[in-house]
């Protein structure tokens, strides 16, 4: 390295700083090891070549000085200890020891090995800019040991990839035997403590590995749309959407406790393990099964101690005696040492060496604030906007630069104007001005109405600006005009600063942050602010002319009104330390106490920590000087370690006990106590071993010494003269506290902060507080001011404080403080894992509780195994010592957390970035199952209640039973000839070609809406004919044979289908296979037409042309496919004679589909069935031979094949064809051509409609200029088989109701396997109704309606209305019970046009007779009823239909085998994943389903890799709170993976065996614990 060779002491001045800025960066994380060791050797280059030729020697080491002085820099900073505690580090230390013997391990998440942090686009930050730390290099590789971005399902969870499969391997460039070996193998035998069982994984695994290697691939028969998105979703991994079982029968879902191997089943195995450890205490049951299904707060622990001493009594301070000789107020001690001393120095700063370069006389402090005052008053308001008396103005000054903030300060004091003291809006570090906390001071200078800012020239010219020279305005922030405080004139002789009007008027405003983070003023007063600087005096014994060395922020709280106020006040001299300068040299506040014989300093115990790992320094520092060490943050618990290991240290070097001073302060109540310096008595400071558990339930309690859970506090010094103190109840009214009860500290003197800054009512809360004896007497008059912080009082008025309100979390009735969390997570030796300073813990509200979050920086040489183990060890820790449990455990990139101004972290940032998903942490841990105890209990079944009694019960109730029906089939005297004529679409066709032989039934549209093809009555039957020759001739078919129609949609397969019935043949069609996915489209064909025992394949000849490529053969052997006929090459004869079924009881067709639970289920539709279904379809919808009808759907099953083959024939209608492939090429052509044929009734499917939805969101204004107008439609229908998508059809309506589209138009259907047309919504039916449902009585299977916009509603629509002839019951799916009205339960439907029964691969009736022939136990028990498998429920509406009757709605809720039990509760997934995708912005689809009764929650994430992570807390959060659900394993896939059918229903099972199988190459898989 460059560094080698260069003596660092003989380089200029701005190398060594560039150097030490370097350094910091490396210490604080800005920058990798890498990046660094770049752009070090990079500034030193030129000096090793000049410094070689000095010495001639060449390489020589650095000077042993030089080395051990960057050693130890770099050493010092690097460890942020204030929260570091010997005692706390052994408790945990043997706590973990205890807890390694019992703990089963736990399972480690697998991320996809390019979710890397150092992969992830970097910010652009300029202190660590270019690119040497963002590069994924081999060097850095090797650090995080990981492979590339192969996927392996080996033995590491981590996906270690296989050898040679990372493109950085080493193997090519020389690397080292150790980095041969495949990675799989190498981490493998990774032993976590006191556990075995990892080995016993790695085995399965590594087993598991080739296990699914050699099955061979089964079909697929989810989806062939030429969508890239869908087709993507089927190809993602290859899996059947029919399931097979080993034999190759089609089964149903896999026995669920079936052992399972494969990596993601031992891992979930292992989190099974993980949650069945007996929990700590029983878990408390809590649940009220009926209205209020509420989750009740943990009750307290009947055994928790309870404060026993007496009413505290308010604790008063010593009289405040102002010594004779003090100032009158503020500008008189500026004006006296102004004259008098104006050569005394005021100020001195630190250059960036360390040396003191910049002073500041009175004397020159006083003429410069005059100027400023006079400025103010006189001079700007010639600019337009005048500064008055009283007016705030902003003061924008570097932390660097205490010299022109004091004369700003003062300036506006004298000239009566209101300061307000904030951070440079625009620091280096962050790069962008959207800073930590930014925003918020920004909206307390606009509710101030600042228009002005000062600042000085340095500052102004780093500030950005926009193209005209002036400053941007920043993200949050009023427009300003900015006014430089440097280089004014004199003012004019005569001119006098105003005289004040009165001492009650403010003086300084000073923003503080809230709990929730947002930014507020507190006002101080002319009086107060002066009251503050005499008690400040008095208590800390100030006199004029004292030295004071202050480190800390010299613009808000106890560096301002020490360091500026007090400094003033008493005529003092302040040597100021740059918090940059601390950073590079820690000990450079103690040389200048040594310097200049100092007697104050004014420090935190951070400082202290620094200084004491500074040991080269040591050996010169005197502090035989120092009177008064005050420890800003001695409230802090942890500040006792720093304040005791650095006084046995120095004590040598002169520093006296008396001289460590602690004090407690608070934004609203300014200084609370301070322990006076010099005084040597036993009661003049107090310390106390408290135990942990006692605070947590806010009671005082001594524990002995050596216990793992105990505090040690010190006071933080006494009351402060002339004020009280009292101690008041964290809940509730204020009432006071017993002696020993743990409350919130008040303050009540005359030097108190007045209120925020024009917020009343927060302001009356805290600024005014009285408070109240136990009876709710008020106390006194005397107004106290909540400071904030929590504590108790000591004997002889020593305040102790143990946390702050701002860090206290109350969970299940306990309180734990932040601090003591942060210093269990860094005694887990945490230097290798994580950044000392680096940890932010909060708590948030989910499920009626507060959970615990910990948020740590990760280092970039961490592995994910290591890290892993480090955050398990974390959760232990935190439970042994606090008894709580941690929700969620986090660990982000280096330098990704927001930072305030100073560098430490910003709390309210991070927790609002965590909440909403934009922290982009590199690794999770959630805990749901240990922490959330307050679940409801789960629901017990009552099997014993039989339906007879159910049926009584309804009977006394008066309750209406749950039943509709259609209107009936009457036949009208048109229809009465035709129908007694035409039993067969056959004869029906053949009579349309007779009587309106040029009748157009079809026509074709195309992508670029064109027709493509018509078809007249004559030319369809023509060739229906010619098709039966194929077929009799070529094909040698016998009647009743099985035929495969595989087409595209279109007339082509009308033709087919009624060229197979003229010859007696049974059609099934199949969707062709699609051409750019193949491998897992085709073995569905396959699969359809082997279990439909099709003798033949009626296709073109582009279709048999793809089944005999290449690609298809490798998949399935051409041999298979027997009997291909070519419907291109067609015998030119025609028909002898058209066959006639003996009975319309036979076969028609079969109708293939597989459900969404992967079950592939044939119908058997007899002709019958067929004609009555095209009847009711033609009298629901008043089809005529004049209607125009468009379609655009599929046409393989279900309503859409009826719709597409069937109803043109049977009613003579024209229908507009539209395959839904067009509408992915171009989304327009639908509407476009409904508007065109001005169409009344059109039909889609939910594919359709998010095409159109999604592709014309931005245009419908140029399809209105392009002439499209939907007012013509009076019915669009969405063809489904499922609950109906609310969300999709409003939105449609929605976006289309400016081309005319009317919003009761839209509407859809249902129908099933059992009777595939239930319910359309016709043209003469009442509008659809919807309804509001509680889904927490739907997840106990009853249905409770409830208002729109109540908690816990569940918005559905009718499924339109009951077709004619069609009846329908609801009935107890277990008990066959009829239901009530308004009562969840099956869907049954007695009609002429149900399904047949199963046609199935075993030809086993007996299995499904049941389905299609069952009857009520209860209620109308003579109907034949067919079971739908829905659940729903049916309910009577005001609104009359067109027979008089009142309408009877139906409601689908959804499909029974598609429910998820859980607890007792049915879950429909569809609730869960709407859920699940509100929840964040990136979640473009979700999927659910369970295994081995844990949830697993499936998303898509639609945003770069790194933001992952972000999803898990969210997900589990909000199934958590909505459902009542504990997620168990989340997983983030890529779009796409998800796989749907044609019918846009997701294929749950598929996706649940495709992880499993562990293929579906997931971006990040968590494992809730």
């Amino acid at each position: 390295m460059a560094d080698t060779d260069v003596d660092v002491s003989r380089l200029p001045e701005d190398i060594r700083e560039r150097l030490a800025e370097l350094d910091l960066e490396l210490s604080e994380g800005d920058i990798t090891q890498k990046g660094y060791e770049k752009k070090k050797s990079r500034l030193l280059a030129p000096y090793v070549k000049q410094q070689n030729n000095e010495s001639g020697s060449g390489a020589g080491a650095p000077s042993p000085s030089t080395a051990a002085q960057r050693k130890a820099q770099r050493r010092l900073t690097r460890e942020d200890n204030r929260y570091h505690s010997e005692i706390r580090t052994e408790a945990v230390m043997q706590a973990l020891a205890m807890q390694s013997r019992k703990v089963p391990v736990m399972p480690l998440p697998s991320k996809r090995t390019s979710v890397n942090y150092q992969g992830q686009h970097r910010r652009d930050r300029q202190d660590s800019s270019s690119d040497d730390d963002s590069v994924f290099d081999e060097e850095q590789l090797k650090n995080f040991q990981r492979g590339g971005h192969a996927r392996d399902s080996g033995a590491s969870s981590s996906s270690y990839s296989d050898h040679g499969a990372s493109p950085y391997h080493a193997g090519g460039s020389g690397g080292s035997g150790q980095a041969e070996r495949p990675k799989s193998a190498q981490y493998s035998n990774y032993s976590i403590p006191g556990n075995t069982a990892r080995h016993a994984l790695a085995d399965v695994m590594q087993n598991a590995r080739h296990s699914h290697v050699v099955s061979s691939q089964p079909p697929d028969v989810t989806n062939n749309a030429k969508s890239t998105r869908q087709a993507d979703r089927v190809g993602r991994y290859n899996q059947s959407s029919v399931r097979m079982n080993a034999s190759g029968n089609v089964t149903g879902m896999i026995d669920e406790d079936a052992p399972a191997h494969g990596k993601v089943s031992a891992k979930i195995q292992q989190l099974l393990n993980t949650l069945k450890r007996p929990k700590r205490k029983p878990l408390k049951e809590y649940f009220l099964d009926e209205e209020e299904a509420t989750l009740e707060t943990p009750s307290t622990d009947p055994n928790a101690p309870k404060p026993e001493g007496k009413e505290l009594i308010p604790q008063q301070g010593d009289p405040l005696v102002i010594p004779s000789g003090l100032p009158r107020n503020l500008e008189g001690a500026l004006q006296r040492y102004g004259s008098s001393t104006y050569k005394a120095n005021a100020i001195t700063v630190l250059d960036a060496n360390g040396k003191p370069t910049y002073n500041l006389t009175y004397g020159k402090l006083l003429s410069r604030t005059q100027k400023i005052a006079y400025s103010l008053l006189c001079k700007v308001g010639q600019k337009g906007e005048p500064i008055r008396q009283g007016d705030r103005v902003a003061l924008v000054y570097p932390n660097n630069d205490p010299i022109s903030f004091i004369c700003a300060f003062y300036g506006c004091i004298m000239a009566g104007v209101v300061p307000v003291p904030v951070e440079v809006p625009l620091t280096k570090r962050n790069g962008t001005s959207n800073d930590a906390g930014g925003a918020g001071v920004g909206f307390l200078l606009g509710s101030l109405s600042v228009c002005w800012a000062l600042t000085s020239e340095n500052c102004y010219k780093g500030l950005p600006k926009t193209n005209n020279g002036e400053v941007v305005t920043f993200k949050g922030w009023p427009r300003l005009n900015w006014f430089i405080t440097e280089n004014l004139s004199k003012p004019s002789r005569e001119w006098q600063p105003p005289a004040k009007a009165s001492e009650d008027v403010p003086a300084y405003i000073e923003y503080a942050l809230n709990k929730d983070g947002s930014t507020v003023g507190v006002t101080v007063l002319r009086s107060t602010m002066l009251c503050h600087c005499q008690t400040l005096t008095v208590a800390a014994n100030y006199t004029e002319g004292e030295v004071m060395v202050c480190v800390l922020d010299f613009k808000r709280e106890v560096g301002l009104w020490h360091g500026i106020l007090c400094s003033v006040f008493n005529g003092m001299h302040v040597i100021f330390i740059p918090y940059s300068l601390m950073k590079v040299d820690p000990a450079s506040w103690m040389k200048m106490v040594t310097k200049y014989k100092a007697t104050v300093a004014i420090v935190k115990s951070r400082d202290l920590h620094w200084g004491l790992l500074a040991q080269k320094d040591h050996k010169d520092v005197n502090f035989s000087s120092l009177r008064l060490l005050l420890i800003a943050d001695g409230a802090n618990p942890w500040s006792l370690t720093s304040c005791d290991s650095f006084l046995s240290a120095f004590q040598s070097k002169g520093l006296r006990p008396e001289a460590i001073c602690p004090c407690a302060s608070s934004s609203e109540a300014l200084t609370v106590s301070i322990r006076r310096p010099g005084r040597t008595s036993s009661s003049a400071t107090g310390r106390g071993i408290l135990s942990m558990q006692g605070l947590s339930f806010g009671v005082v309690r001594v524990d002995n010494e050596n216990s793992l859970t105990s505090l040690t506090l010190q006071d933080c010094g006494q009351v402060m003269p002339g004020a009280t103190m009292v101690v008041i109840k964290l809940d509730g009214p204020a009432q006071l506290c017993k002696a020993d009860e743990v409350g919130e500290l008040c303050v009540s003197s005359g030097y108190t902060g007045s209120s925020y800054f024009g917020l009343q009512g927060i302001t009356q809360s805290t600024f005014q507080v009285q408070p109240i004896l136990e009876d709710g007497r008020v106390q006194t008059d005397r107004v106290y001011v909540r400071t904030g912080l929590i504590g108790f009082l000591g004997p002889g008025g020593l305040v102790f404080v143990c946390g702050s309100k701002e860090g206290l979390m109350q969970i299940s009735g306990r309180r734990h403080n932040t601090d003591d969390i942060i210093a269990t997570v860094l005694a887990v030796e945490p230097m290798k894992f994580i950044y000392r300073g680096r940890i932010a813990v909060f708590s948030i509200k989910v499920l009626k509780d507060e959970r615990i979050v910990i948020i740590a920086e990760q280092r970039p040489d961490c592995t994910e195994e290591e890290s892993f183990q480090w955050m398990s060890r974390v959760l232990q820790a935190v439970d042994s010592i606090h008894q709580v449990g941690v929700y969620c455990l986090a660990l982000v990139p280096p330098n990704y957390l927001p930072k305030t101004p100073l560098g430490g972290i910003h709390l309210h940032d991070t927790k609002k970035k965590f909440l909403e998903g934009s922290l982009h942490p590199a690794n999770v841990l959630m805990c749901p199952h240990t922490c959330v105890t307050n679940l409801p209990k789960p629901r017990e079944i009552h099997p014993d209640v039989k339906p007879s009694a159910v049926h009584v019960g309804n009977i006394v109730q008066g309750a209406r039973m749950a039943w509709a029906q259609g209107r009936d089939l009457g036949l009208s005297e048109e229809d009465a000839d035709t129908t007694k004529k035409h039993q067969f679409l056959t004869e029906i066709l053949r009579w349309r070609a007779i009587t309106t032989p040029d009748h157009i039934l079809y026509t074709m549209i195309n992508a670029r809406n064109q027709t493509s093809a018509t078809y007249t009555c004559s030319q369809l039957h023509k060739r229906a004919e010619k098709i039966g020759c194929l077929l009799m001739e070529k094909g040698k078919l016998n009647t009743g044979d099985h035929v495969a129609l595989v087409f595209h949609p279109g007339a082509e397969l009308v033709s087919a289908f009624y060229g197979c019935l003229y010859v007696g043949c049974v059609p099934v069609t199949i969707r062709p296979p699609h051409p750019q996915n193949v491998a897992s489209t085709l073995p569905t064909v396959r699969m359809i037409v082997e279990v439909s025992k099709s003798v033949a394949i009626l296709t073109n000849s582009a279709t048999i042309k793809l089944l005999k490529s290449k690609e298809a053969a490798a998949i399935v052997d051409p041999k298979n496919w027997s009997n291909l006929l070519d419907t291109d090459d067609l015998p030119k004869r025609k028909l002898a004679s058209i066959y006639r079924a003996p009975t319309p009881e036979m076969i028609c067709y079969l109708d293939f589909s597989v459900s969404t639970t992967g079950m592939l289920a044939g119908v058997k539709m007899s002709h019958a069935s067929a004609t009555a279904l095209c009847r009711a379809q033609k009298l629901q919808c008043e089809l005529y031979p004049s209607r125009d009808v468009a379609l655009c759907l599929d046409p393989y099953s279900g309503l859409g094949f009826v719709l597409w083959c069937l109803s043109s024939i049977y009613s003579g209608h024209h229908s507009i064809l539209i395959p839904p492939s067009e509408v992915e090429v171009n989304p327009a052509v639908w509407l476009t051509a409904v508007s065109q044929f001005k169409v009344r009734d059109t039909f889609c499917s939910y594919g359709v409609m998010e095409l159109c939805t999604r592709g014309l969101g931005t245009s419908t204004a140029s399809l209105k200029a392009k002439g499209v107008n939907l007012s013509c439609v009076r019915a669009c229908c969405v063809i489904a088989e499922e609950r109906p998508r609310i969300l999709l059809t409003t939105s449609f309506t929605k976006l289309f109701a400016s081309l005319g589209l009317s919003p009761r138009a839209v509407s859809t259907s249902f129908g099933c396997r059992v009777n595939i047309g239930i319910c359309l919504q016709g043209a003469s039916c009442p509008e659809t109704t919807t309804v509001y449902v509680d889904m927490r009585a739907l997840r106990n299977d009853r249905v409770t309606l409830v208002e729109k916009g109540s908690p816990h509603s569940l918005c559905l629509l009718e499924s339109g209305k009951l077709l004619p002839g069609v009846k329908v019951a609801i009935a107890n799916p277990e008990t066959k019970g009829q239901c009530a009205d308004s009562h969840l339960g099956e869907i049954w439907v007695s009609s002429p046009h149900n399904a047949n029964g199963y046609f199935t691969i075993f030809g086993d009736e007996s299995l499904h007779h049941d389905q299609f022939d069952s009857q009520l136990a209860t209620g109308d028990i003579h109907t034949c009823y067919a079971r739908t498998g829905f659940l729903g429920f049916i309910r009577r509406t005001e609104l009359t239909q067109s027979d008089g009757e009142r309408h009877d709605a139906i409601f689908v809720v959804g499909g029974l085998d598609e429910t998820i039990m859980l607890r007792g509760m049915r879950y429909h997934p569809i609730d869960i994943e709407m859920t699940v995708q509100r929840s964040h912005r990136k979640i473009c689809e979700c999927a659910v389903f369970t295994w081995t009764n844990l949830l697993v929650v499936v998303v898509e994430l639609d945003g770069n890799e790194n933001e992952a992570l972000d999803l898990v807390p969210l997900v589990t959060n909000v199934v958590l709170e909505e459902h009542y659900l504990i997620v168990g394993v989340v997983v983030i896939v890529d779009p796409g993976v998800i796989p749907i059918n044609s019918r846009g229903e997701k294929q749950r099972m598929h996706l649940r065996d495709g992880f499993l199988a562990d293929q579906l190459d997931p971006i990040y898989v968590a494992y809730n614990m």
